[in-house]
């Protein structure tokens, strides 16, 4: 049974759509209010408070943490420097995708990971014979992201020490209105934004600082339907929807590598030290791979066709979608579309996309089914490089 994080006495009292979801056991907001609009828009022009402490945490410390660290993950964890976060796909031995998460470097000896699902065993697992330890802390430890453009404003407004010098996945201890906290430089909306992490007990007057100080400047309790819009629009992929973790996997053609998920970038073959998954994605690396992750765009106008030829005028989705849908070049399925929505930002209808790599060329001219008066229809759609938003300030 479901149960409220530390911060559901605040988000209860302002959830008036009464919209929730489960997540890892947990209550969380999928909107707030009746409309998405006002939600998505504080991530993109204000700064939206979101709880996101149903992420799994965990602590992984002692002389051979680096190299526990070093042992799972695809990129090399002996260069992530202590106030870093490494954000990483962690592989089996095939080259299967298990998950992709952060590890948050707090010492030379203490990094944090945390993971949407569960990963306690596969960590302990890879830890025989080493001088570590690791502790599941995930409900110790509570989370908030402050995502948007004057992010950075509210926390000053309550920060004893300015943070506007953190830099993009970084990760600092601070204080906020008197509570001790860690800030990191991360989040999932693919704009300027922040994560803090701290003590369950100082969960509800961390939040109540974060809204007083939010006061003019656009702060807004923001659930994961908003969520789900700005990911996309950052192209960042989620487990179980864009891809499938190959621990579930049913059949091979489910699982997949970080290169075909569009994390080939995240996988160091240069390292010194041997890393789950290092043979087979030094093989495909060689090889290359059969399928990639791009992004999917269906223009206004294309759209006005798809809706004309039923006698309807355009209908835009008002949510994302996480079903999947085909694409086709000719007669032939390429690929399939996983996750999709309109843009409000770019008045786009786009999608991620996981394509054979014959048709992965930005411009390539693909097209998408859609469904339209119960009539399994195509639109015609191109392929474009992902992210489709990827602001200056993200960074800066």
């Amino acid at each position: 049974m479901a149960i409220g994080t530390p911060f559901h006495a605040r988000t209860a009292a302002l959830c008036t759509s009464f919209n929730w979801r489960q997540w890892s056991g947990y209550f969380v907001a999928s909107s707030y209010d009746d409309f998405v609009e006002p939600e998505y828009h504080a991530i993109r022009g204000g700064a939206a408070l979101i709880d996101v402490s149903p992420l799994y945490k965990y602590v992984v410390s002692g002389p051979d943490a680096v190299g526990l660290v070093d042992r799972v993950v695809t990129r090399d964890a002996t260069k992530c420097r202590v106030g870093q976060v490494l954000y990483t796909p962690w592989c089996d031995a095939k080259g299967r995708v298990l998950q992709d998460g952060t590890f948050q470097r707090l010492s030379e000896t203490t990094f944090r990971v945390t993971a949407a699902d569960p990963t306690l065993k596969w960590l302990e697992r890879n830890a025989f014979g080493m001088d570590v330890r690791v502790d599941d802390v995930s409900e110790k430890v509570v989370a908030l992201a402050l995502q948007g453009p004057r992010s950075l404003e509210v926390l000053n407004r309550i920060a004893k020490s300015d943070l506007t010098a953190l830099t993009y996945f970084s990760i600092t201890t601070a204080e906020l209105d008197g509570i001790r906290v860690h800030v990191s430089r991360t989040g999932y909306t693919g704009d300027r934004g922040y994560e803090i992490w701290a003590e369950g007990q100082d969960a509800l007057p961390l939040w109540d600082a974060l809204v007083r100080a939010g006061q003019g400047l656009g702060v807004h309790p923001c659930g994961m339907l908003a969520l789900d819009l700005a990911r996309i629009e950052a192209g960042y992929p989620l487990i179980e929807v864009d891809y499938t973790s190959a621990e579930k996997a049913l059949i091979p053609s489910q699982e997949s590598t970080p290169y075909e998920i569009g994390l080939g970038w995240a996988v160091n073959l240069k390292k010194k030290g041997a890393f789950v998954g290092r043979d087979a994605l030094h093989r495909e690396s060689a090889r290359g791979s059969a399928k990639r992750f791009v992004g999917i765009e269906v223009t206004w106008d294309e759209l006005e066709k798809l809706f004309k030829a039923a006698d309807l005028p355009p209908q835009i989705p008002v949510l994302a979608s996480r079903v999947g849908v085909p694409v086709y070049a000719g007669p032939e399925q390429i690929g399939k579309v996983t996750s999709s929505c309109w843009s409000r930002l770019l008045k786009k209808f786009i999608g991620l996309a996981t394509l054979d790599t014959p048709y992965v060329k930005e411009g390539t001219a693909v097209d998408l089914e859609m469904t339209v008066e119960y009539m399994r229809r195509r639109v015609r759609a191109r392929v474009t490089k992902l992210p489709f938003f990827d602001p200056e300030r993200k960074k800066a």
